[in-house]
């Protein structure tokens, strides 16, 4: 997975402003979680799928599998701060280098402001996308509160040193991106080459469909140094516990979010939001920390299943 202001339902009730920022938190919380699970289900070696399981993890390649994540509230900070939020992330990833990635993934969360106010949030999404980066479908859907908002739907296909981005919904739309931006898979892609060269800062631009589906972001990934399987772990978890992951090397990684269109103020510009992570060579994340400013979410990984995969003819 793998959150600046995400796609805005319309509400149809007046909210207090306590109530507007949990809105636009839970908002945030909910793009996030989608964005996660995505970006850091993302291929992180071009090479594609060797036979096997083991095989598959000990070649690089990403690997094909379910997760499930536990979401609970870890922190609360400020004058908007939460008495609670918890919630689910169910994440199906399968494909090859040769047809591609696709995604299934689908997240229920509550949060609660102690003020007998809970809002609910139900957002479902798919995507595609080509092995070489140079095609991203996707749809996402999402309720809150029982509200439906306008679904998302569209393709962005890179050709030469432009992306054109088609949306069918939430309205014919088409535009174009600048060639430098990546799209999930890329974007772990990326930060793995990055963390095996030993750098530990990268700058990247980010699309993926968030929003309405015209948002970009600016990210800055800061990664620690690689964690070697065979290292004690304090809090184990299904992934490190899991045959085909046990000799895999990790990294610790925290990747900011900012609004790509946003001016900072005095030179300096606040995230959106944060969000760490253990990322391992094939592309499994564990341990997730999203920091959304007033409020910061635990992500435990409480279900790992690795998925058959099938090598590329």
């Amino acid at each position: 997975m793998i959150f600046s202001e995400s796609r805005v339902p319309r509400f149809r009730i007046m909210l207090q402003p306590k109530e507007k920022t949990m809105a636009r938190s839970f908002r945030i919380l909910s793009r996030d979680a989608r964005s996660l699970t995505r970006t850091l289900a993302a291929v992180v070696m071009a090479t594609g799928f060797a036979a096997g399981k083991a095989d598959a993890a000990a070649s690089g390649a990403f690997l094909p599998h379910q997760a499930l994540y536990e979401l609970n509230l870890l922190k609360s900070r400020g004058s908007n701060s939460i008495n609670s939020a918890r919630g689910r992330i169910l994440y199906n990833f399968s494909g090859s280098a040769c047809e591609g990635y696709t995604s299934e993934f689908r997240q229920v969360s509550e949060m609660d402001s102690g003020e007998g106010k809970v809002t609910l949030s139900d957002l479902r999404s798919t995507s595609w996308e080509d092995g070489e980066g140079k095609s991203y479908r996707f749809k996402i859907d999402s309720r809150m509160n029982d509200t439906d908002s306008s679904p998302v739907d569209g393709i962005a296909e890179r050709a030469g040193n432009q992306i054109t981005v088609k949306l069918k919904q939430p309205h014919a739309k088409t535009f174009t991106l600048d060639g430098s931006t990546v799209f999930p898979t890329e974007q772990i892609q990326r930060i793995i080459a990055a963390a095996k060269a030993g750098k530990s800062v990268l700058e990247l631009t980010v699309y993926d469909g968030s929003d309405n589906g015209e948002k970009v972001f600016n990210t800055l990934s800061v990664i620690g140094q690689p964690i070697p399987g065979d290292r004690t772990i304090a809090s184990p978890d299904p992934s490190t516990q899991n045959d085909v992951m046990k000799s895999m090397t990790r990294w610790p990684v925290t990747v900011s979010y900012y609004d790509h269109d946003a001016k900072p103020a005095d030179g300096e510009q606040t995230p959106v939001y944060a969000m760490s992570f253990e990322l391992f060579e094939n592309g499994v994340s564990r341990a997730l920390v999203l920091d959304y400013n007033d409020f910061v979410i635990s992500g435990a990984l409480g279900k790992f299943d690795v998925k058959d995969s099938r090598p590329c003819k």
